[in-house]
């Protein structure tokens, strides 16, 4: 902050610059679809987020690179201390991750009740519904995906920014809640669906595991717990929401 290499811009680009990525690679992939008359071009677009969401990864780790250079540090500095010894991050990664299912499931609770009013009213079909990528789509978002999508959301949302809006406002508080708000209003962004209804329940849903995994960081100030509680998260969406390879094999053989 003294030396000046700390500023607004880089904070700011980065934490709503994420969400900005993802929208406007689907639009884009979206157009290609209207190209080729495809029907529902846009949500057709959003089940591939899983490939060009790494895109998205790729935006923020150039972003990073390039203030933290500015900064006189390393982008892999941001990640912290890295204690393996006696396992020590491999169990406190665990323990999230344990914690990060009951947060969840409250989450998800009050999300449904607080936007439609009624557990039955979910729109976990728009979210969990098979989806029949190519098989190369397929292997890349059960392999590759969730490997570069977890650090990257973490280095980020916590790594990056949160420690600078902190310097910058003088107040953890203030910068707990910007970061708070665009972390969780993310996850609305894979897929996108232009519905009031349904970015805010994905947004609400994540607000208590995002708030586990932040008052963690600023506890220990190191990341390598939570990413590696973070992996089995995105690997588990993966094959939640990755295909239907049972559609995709059988078209083939047709």
């Amino acid at each position: 902050m003294a030396a000046g290499r700390i500023q607004w811009i880089g904070p700011l680009l980065l934490v709503s610059g994420r969400s900005a990525l993802w929208l406007t690679l689907q639009s884009l992939l979206a157009l290609v679809f209207l190209a080729q008359h495809r029907p529902a071009p846009f949500r057709t677009a959003g089940q591939w987020w899983p490939i060009y969401a790494n895109l998205g990864d790729l935006g923020c780790l150039l972003g990073m690179k390039y203030f933290t250079r500015k900064e006189g540090i390393h982008l892999l500095d941001l990640i912290g201390p890295i204690r393996l010894r006696w396992g020590r991050d491999l169990f406190l990664g665990l323990g999230i991750f344990i914690l990060a299912f009951p947060c969840a499931m409250f989450g998800s609770y009050l999300a449904q009740i607080l936007v439609y009013g009624s557990l039955a009213k979910t729109p976990v079909a728009l979210i969990l519904q098979a989806h029949s990528l190519p098989l190369w789509a397929t292997v890349y978002s059960l392999t590759v995906w969730w490997i570069i999508q977890s650090p990257t959301e973490d280095m980020t949302y916590q790594g990056y920014v949160l420690p600078r809006l902190e310097a910058l406002t003088g107040r953890t508080w203030i910068a707990f809640l910007i970061v708070l708000f665009w972390f969780s209003v993310q996850h609305c962004m894979f897929p996108f669906i232009p519905d009031w209804r349904y970015v805010a329940y994905r947004s609400l849903m994540m607000v208590p595991i995002l708030v586990l995994c932040m008052v963690v960081y600023l506890r220990i100030r190191r990341l390598s717990p939570i990413i590696i509680a973070h992996w089995p998260m995105d690997i588990s969406v993966a094959i939640m929401t990755g295909t239907h390879l049972g559609a995709v094999m059988m078209t083939g053989a047709h």
